[in-house]
């Protein structure tokens, strides 16, 4: 488990996909749930079957620990984390990256994603 008391951590979901000899359609989709602990950099990452809020609030009491921190996109299965025992803030990717009123932020978990999907990383 990841998290605690007082401990951040950012959660998305992504769809991971493939293609044949890289063109043509999409052969295989997998969804895969994420959580990164922005202290310590561990990270969590579970396969699912779907995004709706029955499946993810089940994977995220199994991983992350009560009275965590919880950092997500505005997605609406969320919505219920402070019901649950969760300090929870959410990022508006419409508007902006970083949420100006309280500095919340999902950049490390989007960067879990290009690492996990094999994309390069860019440095100068």
């Amino acid at each position: 488990m990841i998290g605690g008391q007082g401990v951040i951590v950012e959660i998305d979901e992504a769809k991971i996909s493939k293609r044949k000899y890289n063109r043509g359609r999409w052969i295989k989709v997998n969804r895969v749930f994420g959580g990164f602990e922005c202290s310590s950099q561990n990270c969590c990452l579970v396969p699912v079957p779907s995004r709706g809020s029955d499946v993810l609030l089940v994977i995220i009491k199994t991983w992350i620990k009560p009275g965590t921190t919880i950092i997500s996109d505005c997605w609406k299965a969320y919505n219920y984390l402070s019901k649950e025992g969760f300090v929870y803030a959410s990022v508006n990717h419409s508007y902006h990256t970083v949420d100006p009123s309280s500095g919340a932020h999902t950049q490390n978990t989007e960067s879990t994603w290009r690492e996990v999907r094999g994309y390069p990383t860019f440095r100068s």
